[in-house]
């Protein structure tokens, strides 16, 4: 199992959140964060912004399904933009259902 940790633009979480659903990717938690990248901030005419408000998804998927995942984030979120995001993968090495106490997906 992967990990995957995508930092996105707030307003792209949407979009990829509705295009991994379709494609069967429903389990996954959203995270309201705040960053910054290799910009360090954005500055709008006067006003220097240190840190942005980002969204953050986290995926735990089968090691096989992990390049799908990534291309559907990279696909949803891409603006060609400073500041599109950035994705994180992780190993799993294992999961639990706290309700069920199963181990596994």
């Amino acid at each position: 199992m992967k990990m995957i940790r995508a930092i996105l633009r707030p307003d792209r979480i949407e979009k990829v959140v509705d295009s991994l659903s379709d494609a069967g990717y429903v389990a996954l938690t959203k995270m309201d964060v705040i960053g910054r990248g290799k910009q360090k901030g954005i500055q709008l005419d006067n006003i220097y912004y240190d840190e942005l408000p980002k969204a953050m998804l986290m995926i735990v998927t089968p090691k096989e399904k992990t390049d799908d995942v990534i291309d559907i984030i990279n696909e949803e979120a891409y603006t060609g933009n400073f500041g599109d995001g950035k994705i994180f993968i992780s190993p799993v090495e294992e999961a639990y259902t706290v309700r069920t106490r199963t181990k596994g997906l």
